[in-house]
């Protein structure tokens, strides 16, 4: 979990103002507002939260330590904690959504998605070859199981950010080929340049604009898709370092 610690040791001490899981969509209120996707335990889904009820008196640097926790409810926190107190240099950013990426590269190669996104089927017919793969795979998804023979075929990676929290990243990313080009994409993805270390070329995440209609959203509780209020920005490595 070398990126989980490298994603938490550059986080300051931000006082907390609001802890909220919904639903959908797990919010932390600090210097921004940071959100991650609400992931839930399988075998154990009424499992609690730690110091539950005083977790906004706690500190976003004490709350991002709850992303190294087995328990996906805590780490859902953490990732949201983390994403609310990144500084961001947005002068970098583009306002590029992750689909219109994922088409730019993809189009006539074979890509490689972990999770599966609403929009895939729009697109995928752009592609030589799609292949998705999903904890619980629907008709012509690929299992979790089949990503160390699948994955490194593709010319294009995408990969939910939901896998910093589930502590997957670090373990998908070994089966990508080196000549591959890796976007992490989703509500939870902290846009950070620390993820270049990491072999990403390009980082799609959210940036939160109305903080009081998101909280309401949350609060709905609102699926992501449907979300207002927030930017979609990408990061990408070329431009960066330009």
């Amino acid at each position: 979990m070398d990126l989980i610690k490298d994603l938490i040791s550059i986080v300051s001490s931000y006082p907390v103002k609001e802890v909220f899981v919904g639903i959908f969509q797990t919010l932390v209120w600090s210097r921004n507002c940071g959100l991650s996707s609400t992931l839930k335990q399988e075998r154990c889904p009424h499992v609690g939260v730690r110091e539950s009820g005083s977790l906004i008196n706690k500190n976003v640097k004490e709350l991002s330590q709850y992303l190294l926790s087995d328990n996906l409810l805590e780490a859902s926190i953490g990732m949201a904690a983390i994403n609310s107190a990144l500084y961001i240099e947005r002068e970098k950013l583009e306002a590029l959504n992750a689909k219109d990426l994922i088409l730019e590269k993809g189009k006539g190669k074979i890509v490689g998605v972990i999770g599966n996104f609403p929009f895939l089927g729009k697109i995928k017919h752009k592609f030589n070859e799609l292949y998705i793969f999903e904890k619980f795979p629907g008709e012509g998804d690929l299992k979790e199981e089949e990503i160390q023979e699948f994955l490194p075929r593709a010319d294009v990676v995408a990969i939910t950010g939901t896998s910093i929290p589930n502590h997957t990243f670090e373990n998908i990313v070994k089966y990508t080929k080196r000549e591959s080009y890796i976007i992490v994409l989703g509500p939870s993805t902290p846009v950070s340049p620390l993820l270049f270390e990491y072999g990403v070329d390009a980082i799609s995440g959210i940036l939160v604009q109305d903080i009081p209609f998101i909280i309401s959203q949350v609060k709905e509780p609102t699926p992501f898709r449907y979300l207002k209020g927030v930017d979609y920005v990408t990061l990408v490595r070329e431009d960066y370092f330009a």
